[in-house]
């Protein structure tokens, strides 16, 4: 047996070396890992820690937010990856991990990950609800529109609307339209026109492209800057089959730019050529109105008393006449029989007065008290009063 007296190291120094005989092996220096992503940790500070594994083993794997920052989706647990970096120790755990450089997703593409990680975000804050989508103007008098000041598609959009309703006016606020660069100049764009009112619907797009040239407009910041504008957006971006985060968020979308300011305003032949026919409507039923009353005044006018009025005069002239001596009749015998009403009671009246029984030799005597009727309403020493048909008598009672 050999006895060898072992090199006395500090737990530093051990993990120091393990990581120089790590970074010495170049196959480690760049590796590609396939694996799952698990315990996956977006730091607050914008590094991503995960853990790589598949059936049978599992290893730590960090990316820093300088390396990540290109990327376009967000790792998400569960999700398959190639990862491609370098293994390293980190000392003061004195674990080996992978330091990750860029990764990319298994089966679908990192950007369109991220389109549909963006898209379900956006959806599930209401951006896309269409209760928020305002009306296009039917007849607007400025259009904004935000692109590329020196594109093929501001000349394509600016001679639609020429060419379909000539006396709008257009606006551009020029924003770049494709690279890193291209979300911040697109937002300022679309805030300053909307701030200004100068127009009453705006364009948001350009031509078409790869994917990654029309990126931009998937862009978060773009989105949102389209979702706050109080002017009503149209979107045409790229052509047809092309799809953005922008045309969800849009108050119309369009397929191309071409197309968005077909949108954007009227066609001019057309509004001609409905005002031509209403015009003839109204022509047809203004006219039609007047015949019908030309044939009531014709009805009118063919009467006898537009004919003869004073035959008409004379007719009711007759009709009074025969009314008046109605009323006078009437009016005759209606005073004639409350006549003898009156002397029918009259009559009754003076039967019943009391000057009448008076005048037969009899007479009221009163007292004190009112009339007497018995002896015993009066006593010794009461003045009566006895009132006969011509006069009264004074008493005494004794």
């Amino acid at each position: 047996m050999i006895n060898v007296t072992p090199e006395v190291y500090s737990v530093a120094q051990l993990n120091n070396y393990i990581k120089a005989l790590f970074e010495q092996d170049i196959p480690l220096t760049c590796v590609a890992v396939e694996g799952e992503i698990s315990n996956f940790k977006n730091h607050t500070s914008g590094h991503w820690y995960m853990t790589l594994k598949d059936d049978t083993s599992a290893i730590r794997a960090v990316m820093f937010r300088g390396q990540n920052a290109h990327i376009k989706f967000i790792p998400e647990n569960g999700m398959k990856i190639l990862a491609v970096g370098r293994v390293s120790v980190y000392e003061r755990d004195g674990t080996y991990q992978i330091y990750i450089n860029d990764m990319m997703p298994e089966g679908a593409g990192a950007l369109s990950i991220a389109f549909e990680q963006l898209r379900v975000k956006l959806e599930k804050e209401g951006l896309f609800s269409d209760e928020h989508k305002k009306p296009i103007p039917k007849y607007p008098k400025a259009v904004g529109v935000v692109t590329a000041e020196t594109g093929a598609a501001f000349q394509d959009i600016c001679k639609v609307l020429k060419r379909r309703w000539p006396a709008v006016k257009v606006v551009l606020s020029p924003a770049l339209v494709q690279g890193s660069d291209a979300p911040p100049s697109i937002v300022s764009a679309i805030e300053a026109l909307d701030r200004s009112g100068l127009c009453d619907v705006m364009i948001v797009g350009r031509g078409g492209g790869s994917v990654e040239d029309l990126w931009c407009f998937n862009d978060e910041s773009v989105a949102r800057a389209i979702y706050a504008c109080k002017t009503p957006v149209i979107s045409g971006v790229g052509h047809e089959p092309d799809i953005t985060i922008a045309d969800y968020v849009a108050d119309r979308r369009a397929p191309t730019p071409s197309a968005a300011a077909e949108l954007a305003v009227p066609d001019g032949t057309a509004e001609l050529e409905r005002l031509r026919s209403l015009s003839a409507r109204m022509g047809q039923l203004v006219g039609n109105k007047v015949q019908t009353y030309r044939l009531s005044l014709n009805a009118l006018t063919s009467r006898n008393v537009m004919q003869s009025p004073l035959a008409l005069v004379n007719e009711r002239r007759l009709l009074v006449d025969s009314y008046t001596d109605r009323i006078s009749a009437s009016a005759g015998r209606k005073v004639a029989d409350e006549r003898n009403r009156f002397l029918v009671l009259t009559g009754k009246l003076d039967a019943f007065s009391p000057l009448k029984v008076l005048s037969r030799g009899y007479s009221i005597t009163e007292g004190p008290g009112g009339v007497v009727k018995s002896v015993s309403d009066v006593s010794a020493g009461d003045r009566l009063t006895i009132k006969l048909s011509d006069g009264a008598i004074g008493a005494e009672v004794v």
